[in-house]
């Protein structure tokens, strides 16, 4: 589990073809080495995967064929940019919203508006996914915690505050980028549980 709290942003060094049709993901962080080990669940712009190998300033994670379709890590290539965020460990503040690392979707920035303490940002969002997002309940978008401002027709809003936007992949986004999008996982059940007493 995660916060969607963004830790370090990660480059990637090398993204080679991996077993069975995935791909090996080398990352280099400012995470220090001794906070992880092998076997640990890492968030990679929102993805949770898991640390194969660790060497020095950089780790490994194995990307499946299927991650690759569902998310923007397919779209990566050697010298991109990721959100890191590692796991939420017992005790530690829960500075943002529970994330699971399981990607909902992908959306597509529409917009983004500069403003004197923000920017705000428009996502245009899988009709699947909708449902899922109210105004002033959480999304987690490509990893980072975020509050919804507004939700209209096909897409949603969000705010980033310059703090946010400096620290993150956010600040390197344009119009028609896309977005790893995950709703808030307690929306996703009760539309489960609704739908089973529906049917």
């Amino acid at each position: 589990m995660f916060t969607g709290i963004i830790e370090a942003m990660g480059r990637v060094s090398a993204f080679d073809a991996g077993p069975r049709g995935g791909r090996v993901m080398t990352v280099k962080s400012e995470l220090p080495e001794s906070s992880m080990k092998l076997g640990d669940s890492i968030a990679c712009s929102g993805v949770c995967l898991t640390v194969t190998r660790l060497m020095g300033s950089s780790f490994t994670v194995e990307v499946g064929p299927e991650t690759l379709e569902r998310t923007t890590l397919g779209q990566l290539r050697a010298g991109g940019q990721i959100n890191l965020e590692r796991a939420l460990a017992v005790g530690d503040r829960l500075g943002g919203h529970i994330v699971s690392g399981h990607v909902d979707g992908v959306g597509i920035i529409q917009r983004v508006t500069p403003r004197e303490n923000a920017y705000d940002l428009d996502i245009e969002t899988p009709a699947e996914i909708l449902p899922l997002i109210a105004a002033r309940g959480s999304i987690t978008l490509d990893g980072i915690s975020l509050t919804v401002t507004g939700v209209s027709g096909s897409s949603f809003s969000v705010s980033i505050i310059p703090h946010t936007w400096q620290v993150t992949t956010l600040s390197h986004r344009r119009p028609s980028d896309p977005v790893n999008l995950e709703a808030d996982v307690l929306a996703r059940h009760v539309a489960r549980l609704l739908e089973y007493r529906g049917a």
